[in-house]
């Protein structure tokens, strides 16, 4: 089943981001969103990203610090519409 989702970065355009295909990160990759990001695992934090508004779901839990309102786009995926700054 999909779960397609309505991401803006950076205040940009909507993209329909679809949450059964891969983590964020990939998601935005496929939108051909250049993100910084180093291990793809949750362990850096390279990726962090503020998170302005909606919820993502971790599907391994981050090793690397997240600060409340930022979320690790790398291992992520969206539980619902999302509005974030990287």
């Amino acid at each position: 089943m999909t779960k397609t989702f309505k991401v803006i970065v950076n205040g940009g355009p909507e993209l329909a981001v679809d949450a059964t295909e891969g983590t964020l990160l990939e998601a935005l990759e496929k939108h051909q969103l250049e993100m910084h990001y180093h291990c793809r695992s949750g362990f850096c934090g390279a990726c962090r990203t503020k998170l302005n508004s909606g919820q993502v779901r971790y599907t391994t839990e981050p090793l690397a610090y997240v600060r409340k309102g930022d979320i690790l786009p790398c291992c992520c995926v969206p539980e619902s519409d999302l509005d974030i700054e990287h």
